[in-house]
């Protein structure tokens, strides 16, 4: 049995859902919103590309390693973007969340912080996780402003780790979350989410 398993996570008209086959319009269609794709510094799939992009998620989800979600807005029933836990390690009961990204006529928005918030709490309270860590680029500068407002610490950055899709290389600033810290931080997401609403 995986260490993640299927499950639906929904809060304040958003809705996570295992990501599958029938998602690959909607998830085209979120990444047209602000051509996402020619970001040099995320993951976003080319149109093209999504259903590969979907079929290496299953994938990987066969594997035990990385669990995406479909993000969908409850109101309007449109997939709004994506995001995983990924380097699944059951035996130290740690995850990692990433592989984020959302249309651009929802980012700066509720969105982000509810799926955080969706994402932690399964992470803390239903697996009972010790860790819940974070990587991203280190020029992506909001990507980094985003964790930090959840809470999360700066573990540090791997220099010269990985490969940019324009084949640069690139160094991950890597940040974390320890489970004590988890109480704290969930009173501060809740209290951005009131004063967002």
């Amino acid at each position: 049995m995986s260490f993640v398993q299927p499950v639906v996570l929904r809060d304040r008209g958003i809705r996570l859902e295992p990501l599958a086959l029938e998602h690959e319009a909607g998830l085209r269609a979120a990444a047209a919103d602000g051509e996402l794709w020619k970001l040099r510094v995320t993951s976003v799939p080319e149109p093209e590309n999504t259903r590969a992009y979907i079929d290496a998620a299953l994938q990987a989800r066969s594997e035990g390693h990385r669990f995406a979600f479909a993000v969908i807005d409850e109101v309007s029933h449109q997939l709004i973007g994506t995001t995983s836990y990924h380097d699944i390690l059951p035996a130290t009961r740690r995850v990692e969340i990433g592989y984020t990204w959302y249309a651009q006529r929802v980012q700066r928005s509720h969105v982000n912080t509810t799926c955080k918030l969706l994402l932690l709490t399964h992470a803390f309270e239903a697996l009972d996780c010790r860790i819940v860590g974070w990587r991203t680029d280190n020029f992506n500068f909001a990507s980094q402003r985003a964790i930090e407002r959840l809470g999360a610490k700066k573990d540090g950055v791997i220099r010269g780790n990985a490969l940019r899709r324009d084949g640069t290389i690139r160094d991950t600033v890597m940040y974390s979350m320890a489970a004590g810290e988890w109480p704290e931080a969930r009173a501060q997401l809740r209290d951005l989410l009131a004063r967002h609403a």
